[in-house]
């Protein structure tokens, strides 16, 4: 059996789903990407060269598709250039590329992975009135489906990670949509006990409580501003609290810098209030084993969002047993019950989430029973152990498919 994966970086959702086909199925597995070749355990990457895109004269409405049909040309040629790469299935994340065009190339089964399906409304562009999309973004998003619908039509089988994010689809497609999360790793991702109290050169003393925050970037879309207000009332309140913000400064998605005229979010976020920094640990990029270890010395884990998709840093800080507050947002709910799995607040009630900040942090073991529930949901619902064997019966269900419309 031979899968072909394909994503413009590596190893991003398909990673641990093809080693794991690779080493405990003995399946032929190729990743395609534009990252360099080379071999990860059995799995070879190959790599595809961009060579155009969208430009400033191109239509802002069809610059997504443009640049997806740049990829997506891409990847054709490259594959066209290695005739010994024949998969029996294709599996695919479409956005950033389609798959449309591999039916020039291979007559096998395509499975796409389909992450959101933009909406004007009920969605991350309306979430924040204080920060206005522009009209041209909303016109922008509803152009961006295109691709998406492209591979809706072509697929054979299509999956979403959480319920919430299949729901944006067209109703008509939803029956073809699987949910099925990537996978938490739990022999990385797991409670740990004696771990050193220090965070780089930093050594936290004994009784000072820590307060996580982790974003692959810092911006509006996440809720970066609004936990650094919660986080200046608990200061104010409390001597004993530091906290540890994990993440790059930059912006992911959104536009705040149309709204604020800077590049960086976190500049224009301290530039309009004043904050005492000297409580605030700013890590920048760490590695899985170093973050598994911040959740662990964790007393309270933040994670904010708008409507949009979920981030696996949640995931990940419940599967360390942190104690979470988090946004009361539809893609939140799906994971935590409030008092059950963790705290839920207002996404704008900065002195209802201190209230209950201050009370977690109090008492923290009063609060452990939260994160020791957060384990045992990832470990039942979203560890590799249960997400993997639900992808490959997704890939066996597709294959049988293809093959029955041949017969």
């Amino acid at each position: 059996m031979h899968v072909l994966f394909i994503h413009q970086n590596y190893p991003a959702q398909f990673g641990h789903i093809a080693g794991y086909l690779a080493q405990r199925h003995g399946y032929r597995c190729t990743f395609l990407s534009q990252q360099s070749p080379g071999n990860d355990g059995g799995v070879e990457r190959v790599q595809y060269q961009l060579l155009g895109g969208a430009t400033a004269q191109t239509h802002a409405c069809s610059r997504t598709f443009e640049n997806a049909i740049w990829h997506s040309h891409a990847l054709y040629e490259a594959l066209e250039a290695r005739p010994d790469i024949r998969p029996d299935l294709v599996v695919a994340h479409s956005g950033f590329l389609s798959t449309v065009f591999l039916r020039e190339l291979f007559d096998c089964a395509i499975i796409n992975y389909f992450e959101y399906y933009y909406r004007t409304r009920g969605s991350d562009m309306d979430f924040r009135p204080d920060f206005p999309y522009p009209a041209i973004n909303r016109l922008r998003a509803r152009a961006r489906n295109a691709v998406v619908l492209l591979d809706l039509e072509n697929c054979d089988a299509a999956y979403s990670p959480m319920r919430w994010q299949r729901s944006l689809f067209p109703a008509c497609f939803q029956e073809k949509i699987r949910v099925i999360f990537d996978g938490v790793d739990t022999t990385i991702w797991r409670p740990m006990t004696g771990v050193p109290r220090r965070i780089g050169d930093r050594v936290i003393p004994d009784g000072v409580r820590i307060v996580t925050y982790v974003s692959r970037g810092f911006e509006s879309i996440r809720g970066f501003d609004i936990f650094m207000q919660v986080a200046k009332h608990l200061y104010q309140r409390r001597s004993d609290v530091v906290f540890v913000v994990v993440g790059e400064d930059r912006i992911c998605y959104g536009g705040d810098e149309d709204y604020t005229g800077l590049k960086s979010f976190k500049e224009w976020v301290l530039a309009r209030d004043d904050y005492d920094l000297s409580r605030f640990i700013f890590t920048g990029p760490v590695t899985m084993g170093t973050l598994a270890q911040i959740f662990a010395l964790s007393d309270l884990h933040i994670y904010l969002t708008v409507p949009f998709v979920l981030s696996w840093s949640l995931l990940n800080a419940m599967a360390c047993g942190a104690t979470v507050l988090a946004s009361n947002t539809p893609p939140v709910r799906e994971v935590i019950e409030h008092g059950k799995t963790g705290l839920l607040a207002d996404f704008y009630d900065v002195e209802g989430m201190v209230d209950q900040a201050d009370s977690v942090l109090n008492a923290p073991r009063d609060h452990r029973h939260l994160g020791r529930a957060g384990v045992e949901l990832v470990r039942e619902r979203f560890s590799l152990d249960v997400c993997l064997p639900r992808m490959v019966a997704l890939y066996e269900d597709a294959l049988y498919a293809r093959r029955s419309t041949r017969e």
